[in-house]
């Protein structure tokens, strides 16, 4: 049975590469790919893939608000995260969010066959570090576990952090994210009061050095 695959990455240079890699495989195929959540959400519509390969960081809009719209709008399609960012650092967002899998950018090219048709298969895919660390959090409850205050942001402070540490504008990260630059505005209060960090430009040293340290 052959399965059909969309991959949706900022980088054509990594789409290229994965394209090649998924296509040597006689149960696999690319039916499409895009840059970004509205790309994705038409290549996604007119194709009908099995899977969607996501990227955390997109053109425009999150890989992590793109997997909540799949979830909603196309249920039966299953999703796999293939990203730079540290497993640790987004893995249980994104299967919070609906994704069936995450794999850093980082492994071996057969891990992310692997990874494929490990979640296509319908099984989950993580790493047994993370396996062993949502366990422990389930066992002896979240608060037990150290967490960074970074950890506490919800996924579009997150995202606006990111963001920020990359050298964005708020003008820039309201086109980005889709959102109005008032919205960012917000975002960037409450990562400050929750980071604990004493004005604006303390957020940006913070989320500059954040961004340097975790890709």
């Amino acid at each position: 049975m052959l399965h059909r695959i969309v991959i949706v990455d900022d980088h054509p240079s990594t789409r290229d590469g994965l394209i090649t890699r998924v296509d040597v495989e006689p149960d696999l195929a690319v039916c499409g790919e895009a840059a970004d959540q509205d790309e994705a959400l038409e290549v996604i519509d007119r194709t009908h893939p099995d899977l969607a390969v996501v990227d955390i960081s997109l053109k425009s809009g999150s890989g992590i608000d793109l997997i909540k719209i799949l979830k909603t709008k196309t249920p039966e399609l299953k999703t796999l995260v293939w990203s730079m960012f540290d497993e640790s650092l987004y893995a249980e967002r994104a299967l919070r969010a609906g994704a069936k899998g995450y794999i850093n950018k980082q492994q071996v090219t057969d891990k992310i066959i692997e990874a494929i048709r490990t979640v296509i298969s319908g099984e989950l895919y993580i790493s047994r570090e993370l396996s062993a660390k949502m366990l422990q959090r389930a066992v002896m409850g979240k608060d037990a576990v150290a967490q960074s205050p970074v950890e506490n942001l919800s996924d579009r402070e997150l995202e606006t952090f990111r963001l920020i540490g990359q050298g964005l504008t708020t003008k820039d990260i309201a086109k980005t994210m889709n959102l109005s630059p008032k919205t960012v505005e917000t975002y960037r209060a409450r990562i400050k009061e929750k980071v604990d960090l004493r004005d604006m430009a303390s957020l940006t040293r913070e989320a500059t050095q954040w961004v340097l340290e975790n890709g």
